[in-house]
C-alpha cells in the first residue's frame, strides 16, 4: 500500500514534471494579496473592530490587479521553482518593487478617489508589504526547491556524493549553483577550498571556504568522497600540490570545463570527468608566433599525410584553425580518416577539405594526388610506429617509412611545394630496432635533398619522443588494463620514456615549420623522462585503486627492440638554440643525395624479396650506429 502512494511522487520526478505556469502566478498573486492583508493588519494594530472592511477590500483588489500584470510582465511564474536561482530572486524584489510603485502612482493620481485611507497610513502599509511580499515569494521558491532535492533523494534511491569545490572564484561559485540546479548529479557540496587567505572562513554560497591544509580534517568530518576542478582554476604548481594531497587520503578528483563551455550554459553530468593522468604530465602551455604560422598556412593548399592518426588529426585540427584554402587529408585507414573528416566537419564548417583515402607508398597513386591538389605545405606524418609489430615486419617499415617518405619528398620537388615538414621520432637516435632505424633513413633522404641545386623545397624534419594517449600507446593500455581489474603489465621496472601532450607537440611541429630554412632537424625540449612504472602507479591512486591489493604491477620483460632509455640526441650529435626555447637545431652526419638515394634505393629493391635479415643488414651497412638490442638481429652486430 505504501509502495503504491509513493509511485505518484516518483513518478513525478522521474519523468521531470513540472507545475503549469497558470498555477504558479495564482499562488504568487495569492501572495501578494495575503501579504497585502497582513501589511493592512500589522499597520492598523490588528483592530478587527475599527478595520474599515470596504475600503481594505477595495485597495486590496486595486493592489492585486496592479501586480497581476506587472507578476507576468516579470515572468516570475515561467520559472521552474526547483531551479530557482539568485536572478530568480532578484527578479522577485525588482517586481515587488516595481508594483508598489506603480501603486503609489495610481493612489496619487486616480486611487484616492476611491480609496478613502489616509495617505501615511496606506505607504507604511507599501512599506510593510514589500518586505513580506518579497519574502514570502522567495520562501516559496527555496521551498519549492529544497523540497524537491530532498524527495528526489528520498525516492529516486541515488547515492548521494559529498564534495568539494576547488576555488573560491566566480568559476567555483557557478559550479556550486549548477550543481544545486541538476539533482541527477547527486552532488552535495560541503565546501569550498583555497589557497587564496583572503578568502579563508568567508562563505560563498552558503559554504565555508576551507584552506587545503584542512583537506584531511575535512575528509574524516565530512566524509569527502571527491573533490571538483575546473579546467581554469590551477596553475602548475597549485595543481600538484592539491591533487598529491587528494591522492594520498584516497579522495577521487574531478575535472569540470570552464562555465564558457558548458553545454548550453548548464553543467551536464557527462562533461564532469576523472582526471586523467594526461591532467598531471601536461606542462605550461607553449607560447608560438601565432602570425608566423598564420602566414605559412592562411590561404594555401596543405597536405597532411597519416591525417587518421594521432599526430596527424591534431595537425589537422590546428591547421584548419589558420584558415587554409584547401586542406588535403591523406591516409590508408578508411575508419579513422572518416571520423576525422566528420570531426572536423562539425569542429570547422565550411571548411574546404579533400580526403584522399591512399597509402603512401603507392607512387602513381601519390602523383595523382599531388597533381590534382597541388599543394604548398606537408606535413609529413604517415609512418608505421609500434616497436616490436615493425621488428616483426621490417619490410613494412621500408615500404611506409621509408619508401613512402621518399615517395611523397620526391614528389614535392617536382611540383614545387615550399615547405615539407616530416615527423620523426627519438627512436631514429642511436636506434636499437628497426622502426627507430627505418625513421632515421627517412630523416637522411630528405635531409640529402637540401643538397640538391635543383631542389627549391625546403625539407625540415622534427624529432619528438612519445605523445600523451596516442593510439596504442602506454597510458590507453594502462587505463584498459586497470578498467578490467589488472594486472598492468610494465616491461622493466627501470624503463623511462619523455612524454608530451599531443596538441603541445602539434604546436611546436608547426612553429618550426616556419622557421626551418631546409636542412633542419628539429629537436623538441621534451622536459624530464618518466619511469613506466611510477606512471603505472599514479593512475592506479586516480583510480581510486591501491596497487598490490586492487590492481597487481607485473614485470613482462623489454620487448623486441625496445631499449630502457630514449634518446633525443646521440653521442657525437651537438644543438643549436632557436629562438623558441623549447626547440633546438641537431647537428647530425649529412648525406649527398647521391648517396643516400642510391642506398635507399638498393634497400628498396632488397625490400620487395621481403628477407628480413637482408632488408636489417642493409639497414645496419647505411646506419652503423643502429644496434640491435633485445631483437632476433642482435647476432648481426656480432663481428665476423
Amino acid at each position: 500500500m505504501l509502495k503504491s502512494n509513493l509511485n505518484p511522487v516518483k513518478n513525478f520526478l522521474k519523468n521531470d514534471r513540472h507545475i503549469h505556469p497558470l498555477v504558479i502566478l495564482s499562488v504568487d498573486i495569492l501572495i501578494v494579496f495575503t501579504s497585502f492583508s497582513l501589511a493592512f493588519l500589522i499597520i492598523g494594530g490588528f483592530g478587527f473592530d475599527q478595520m474599515e472592511f470596504v475600503q481594505y477590500l477595495t485597495a486590496t483588489a486595486c493592489f492585486c490587479a496592479i501586480a497581476l500584470p506587472v507578476v507576468y510582465f516579470f515572468k516570475l511564474h515561467t520559472g521552474l521553482l526547483r531551479y530557482s536561482n539568485t536572478i530568480d530572486l532578484f527578479n522577485i524584489l525588482a517586481a515587488t518593487l516595481t508594483f508598489s510603485l506603480l501603486y503609489i502612482l495610481f493612489y496619487y493620481s486616480l486611487g484616492h478617489y476611491w480609496i478613502a485611507l489616509n495617505a501615511k497610513f496606506l505607504m507604511l502599509v507599501l512599506l510593510v508589504n514589500f518586505f513580506i511580499n518579497s519574502t514570502l515569494l522567495i520562501a516559496l521558491r527555496l521551498l519549492a526547491k529544497s523540497t524537491y532535492l530532498i524527495l528526489v533523494t528520498k525516492f529516486m534511491n541515488k547515492a548521494q556524493h559529498k564534495v568539494l569545490i576547488y576555488g573560491s572564484d566566480q568559476n567555483a561559485v557557478l559550479v556550486k549553483q549548477a550543481l544545486n540546479n541538476d539533482p541527477d548529479i547527486n552532488y552535495v557540496v560541503e565546501g569550498f577550498l583555497s589557497t587564496d587567505r583572503s578568502m579563508l572562513n568567508n562563505y560563498l554560497e552558503q559554504k565555508k571556504v576551507y584552506h587545503i591544509k584542512d583537506l584531511s580534517k575535512l575528509q574524516k568530518q565530512k566524509q569527502i568522497q571527491e573533490l571538483l576542478i575546473t579546467n581554469e582554476n590551477l596553475n602548475e604548481r597549485e595543481k600538484r600540490v592539491v591533487i598529491e594531497r587528494c591522492i594520498r587520503l584516497g579522495i577521487k578528483v574531478l575535472t569540470i570545463p570552464a562555465a564558457k563551455n558548458w553545454l548550453s550554459g548548464e553543467l551536464p553530468s557527462k562533461q564532469i570527468k576523472k582526471l586523467r593522468i594526461e591532467d598531471l604530465l601536461q606542462r605550461k602551455p607553449i607560447v608560438i608566433d601565432q602570425q608566423k604560422v598564420k602566414s605559412d598556412l592562411q590561404g594555401k593548399k596543405v597536405l597532411v599525410t597519416g591525417a587518421a592518426g594521432s599526430i596527424g588529426s591534431e595537425i589537422v585540427r590546428q591547421v584548419l584553425s589558420y584558415k587554409p584554402s584547401l586542406l588535403i587529408l591523406c591516409d590508408h585507414a578508411e575508419s579513422p580518416l572518416h571520423e576525422v573528416q566528420l570531426a572536423m566537419e562539425d569542429e570547422f564548417p565550411g571548411a574546404k577539405m579533400e580526403v584522399v583515402l591512399a597509402d603512401v607508398s603507392n607512387y602513381e597513386r601519390m602523383h595523382k594526388l599531388f597533381n590534382i591538389c597541388r599543394p604548398q605545405m606537408v606535413y609529413h606524418a604517415a609512418a608505421y610506429k609500434h616497436v616490436p609489430m615493425i621488428e616483426n615486419n621490417p619490410f613494412e617499415a621500408i615500404s611506409v617509412n621509408v619508401g613512402g617518405t621518399r615517395n611523397i619528398a620526391d614528389l614535392a620537388v617536382s611540383f614545387g611545394v615550399d615547405k615539407f615538414v616530416m615527423v620523426s621520432t627519438d627512436k631514429a637516435v642511436n636506434p636499437t630496432n628497426v622502426m627507430g632505424a627505418s625513421k632515421r633513413l627517412a630523416e637522411i633522404y630528405t635531409q640529402s635533398l637540401n643538397g640538391l641545386e635543383t631542389c627549391n623545397t625546403r625539407f625540415i624534419t622534427t624529432r619528438f619522443g612519445n605523445v600523451l594517449g596516442s593510439n596504442g600507446s602506454v597510458i590507453p593500455r594502462f587505463r584498459s588494463q586497470i578498467k578490467k581489474g589488472g594486472p598492468i603489465t610494465v616491461t622493466h621496472p627501470d624503463i623511462t620514456r619523455y612524454f608530451m601532450t599531443i596538441p603541445e607537440a602539434v604546436q611546436l611541429v608547426l612553429e618550426a615549420g616556419t622557421m626551418g630554412n631546409g636542412g633542419e632537424i628539429y629537436v623538441f625540449d621534451m622536459g624530464k623522462p618518466i619511469k613506466i612504472v611510477d606512471l603505472a602507479k599514479k593512475m592506479i591512486q586516480l583510480a581510486g585503486l591501491e596497487e598490490g591489493k586492487d590492481i597487481q604491477i607485473v614485470y613482462s620483460g623489454l620487448r623486441p627492440g625496445e631499449k630502457l632509455y630514449e634518446e633525443l640526441l646521440s653521442n657525437a650529435e651537438l644543438t643549436l638554440p632557436t629562438h623558441h626555447h623549447k626547440i633546438s637545431i641537431a647537428k647530425v652526419k649529412k648525406y649527398s643525395y647521391s648517396e643516400a638515394n642510391n642506398s635507399i634505393s638498393e634497400l628498396l629493391v632488397i625490400n620487395k624479396h621481403h628477407d628480413n635479415t637482408a632488408v636489417v643488414l642493409k639497414m645496419k651497412e647505411i646506419i652503423p650506429e643502429f644496434i640491435s638490442k633485445n631483437s632476433i638481429y642482435e647476432d648481426l652486430d656480432k663481428v665476423g
